[in-house]
């Protein structure tokens, strides 16, 4: 399915294969060669997602580019079913393995693989062939990667990554108050702007 949002709509090289159950929405541009498979969820939210290359997205896979923050695959990556890419920066070679997730701002040198259910976090900078172990955490720049069971020590370096700040704009809230009305009242807002959206 192919979206038009904001006046802006998907293009896919002639040599690029979509599947029929795949929705690509908003300023999508996939390169040649590439494959998008069942499922897969591509969408331009004020930022554009551009797939050079050879591109393979594989079935559930979500890739979100935004206003601050594009997502732009180089050449030849692959993206594992159900993964999640929200505003990041793929470099080429990279294999994104199933349930891996990367969060804004990233940016994930060439020939890294995430390996299955391996995070990516908010701003880290993973430089090339690196690896993220299965169901293991990169945080900072530079990466620290570690052990999901060391959540004091990735909190220590993502807390200061600003995740409200760099995604909403949102100052981090005292203790005992939440985000989540500020959150709810501003992303909503934003992702209101598809009720004018459209199929192609």
């Amino acid at each position: 399915m192919l979206i038009a949002h904001e006046g802006r709509s998907p293009t896919v090289h002639p040599t690029a294969y979509v599947a029929p159950t795949a929705t690509l929405c908003g300023d999508v541009r996939v390169g040649a060669g590439c494959r998008v498979l069942f499922g897969a969820v591509l969408t331009a939210e004020g930022g554009p997602v551009v797939l050079a290359e050879g591109c393979i997205v594989m079935e559930n896979a979500v890739l979100r580019g935004t206003r601050r923050d594009p997502l732009i695959l180089g050449r030849q990556v692959l993206v594992g079913p159900t993964a999640y890419l929200t505003g990041c920066r793929v470099e080429d070679e990279v294999f994104l393995a199933t349930g891996s997730r990367v969060f804004n701002g990233a940016l994930i040198g060439a020939r890294s693989e995430v390996r299955i259910n391996g995070i990516v976090h908010l701003r880290t900078v993973l430089p090339a062939d690196s690896m993220v172990p299965i169901g293991w955490v990169a945080v900072g720049d530079p990466a620290r990667i570690l052990s999901p069971a060391d959540h004091e020590k990735i909190w220590a370096v993502q807390k200061n990554l600003d995740f409200p700040g760099h995604v909403f704009g949102l100052d981090r809230p005292a203790d005992g108050e939440s985000l989540m009305p500020a959150i709810s009242e501003r992303f909503g807002r934003s992702l209101g702007r598809h009720t004018d959206d459209h199929r192609i």
